[in-house]
């Protein structure tokens, strides 16, 4: 929105709130282009090109719902925002449901318009990047690993939305990576010469956050013996990472939410007001539509960061991506410590593969790290594994006493999982097992000799 006028077009039967909308929303800085019914909009839209449209629902010649029908079917990445009275809300839920974008009740509450608009924006730069060709799209450089379905779809996200200026909600549980997704999305956005700033919401109290963020003025409180530039001043032209966003309080919720806005600051103690262009990328570990629902996190403010969400799987759920990061972290530690690793024992990477590891990627590292300072010898086993790891492989093993699987079954189960894993692919499974690919066709055939 900064680099060029938005353009809306404006489509209700009604002259008098045309004319409202209009001269409200090019004080907002936004091009407005009207139609008086949805046959008109559905026109303007094959000829024009619009960055997003604000409907009412009832009109006489063709209501909101058909237009809309039309102009999503012909143009799905334009985002359509819907006006309804309450007794029209369940038609617009439904458009919604269809693909619409958002839609307000009337009468009109200009916060949430304005929101709306700017997220309309945002949301289409994306849907149009996802659109592109794949021989127009570009790749990411990006430090996170992982090949399996979940971590190709989420690095195929990041290229979409690197290069706009959505802000963006990272979820996830502890663990997975949300910091490098932030990482790799700042490397891959046009802010990448600017600074990526990061900020532990959770780390600090809320008095010391304020200060973190917003800076302070000299004399603002107790040992303030200087004027100080906040994280926000300092990640002006690049990015800051607003790490466990669902830790903040209500107040600083309040301030953070200004900020995003209006694009402008104050220091604690200062009157003074300072602009700022400051791409927003927040990660939680917490559900935040739940802690809406409980009355813990502003709705507002949760609208304003999910422009786009991106999930990070957790570990359990990409395991065939384990043994990628052992031999990533071995190599790593191994280095760090000045350690030889010839190898890591067969036994061992099966376990590391079957562990479900509730830290996720993290607690995977810091296992490899203890494994590389304990081992004896030049193979990483499992006997220098942390002990939560052991206990797995013991309770595993009482579990299976009574009834033990046969080799068969054995066999059968790992290479019917690595070739779910790589989603039917015989070449790539037969390389992660060690075997030909001639072999693997043979073991399938027994299998449906066997069923």
């Amino acid at each position: 929105m900064k680099n060029q006028q938005p353009t809306v077009l404006i489509v209700d039967d009604e002259q008098v709130h045309r004319y409202m909308l209009s001269s409200m929303l090019k004080e907002w800085g936004w091009r407005c282009v009207e139609a008086d019914d949805g046959l008109t909009a559905v026109a303007a839209v094959e000829n024009n090109r619009y960055d997003a449209v604000l409907m009412d629902i009832r009109m006489v010649k063709m209501d909101g719902k058909e237009a809309f029908r039309r102009i999503h079917a012909g143009c799905p990445a334009l985002p359509v925002i819907f006006m309804t009275a309450y007794s029209s809300v369940d038609d617009a839920v439904l458009m919604i449901r269809e693909g619409a974008h958002d839609y307000l009740t009337k009468p009109l509450d200009f916060d949430r318009l304005r929101l709306a608009l700017e997220r309309a924006v945002d949301h289409r730069q994306v849907a149009e990047k996802r659109q592109l060709p794949k021989n127009e799209q570009s790749s990411v450089t990006t430090s996170i690993i992982g090949e399996s379905p979940k971590m190709r779809e989420l690095l195929e996200m990041i290229t979409y939305v690197a290069p706009t200026e959505a802000t963006v909600l990272i979820s996830g549980e502890s663990g997975t990576g949300k910091e490098l997704v932030a990482e790799a999305l700042h490397r891959n956005s046009e802010r990448s010469a600017g600074p990526f700033i990061k900020v532990n919401c959770a780390a600090l109290a809320e008095s010391l956050l304020e200060s973190e963020l917003f800076g302070h003025e000299k004399g603002a409180f107790t040992g303030a013996d200087r004027q100080r530039d906040g994280k926000f001043v300092q990640a002006d032209g690049g990015t800051l990472f607003l790490d466990e966003i669902g830790e903040t309080s209500q107040a600083m919720q309040v301030k953070l939410l200004r900020v995003l806005q209006e694009h402008e600051l104050q220091r604690v103690g200062g009157e003074k007001t300072i602009q700022v262009d400051v791409r927003i990328l927040a990660a939680t570990n917490r559900n935040l539509e739940e802690e809406v629902k409980a009355g813990n996190f502003r709705e507002d403010l949760y609208y304003r960061l999910n422009v786009v969400m991106l999930p990070v799987p957790p570990l359990r759920e990409r395991q065939g991506d384990i043994p990628l990061l052992v031999h990533h972290f071995v190599e790593k530690f191994a280095a760090k410590n000045r350690r030889v690793v010839t190898s890591i024992i067969p036994e061992c990477m099966e376990l590391l593969t079957r562990y479900p590891w509730p830290g996720n990627v993290r607690e995977l590292e810091n296992a490899i790290e203890r494994g590389i300072i304990l081992m004896r010898g030049d193979e990483l086993t499992d006997k220098s594994l942390p002990l939560s790891v052991q206990r797995y492989k013991k309770q595993e093993a009482e579990s299976e006493v009574e009834q033990p699987a046969s080799l068969f079954d054995l066999e059968k189960k790992l290479i019917l999982e690595t070739m779910e894993q790589t989603e039917g692919n015989k070449s790539e499974a037969a390389r992660r097992l060690g075997i030909t690919r001639k072999t693997l066709q043979n073991k399938l055939n027994k299998y449906l000799e066997a069923d």
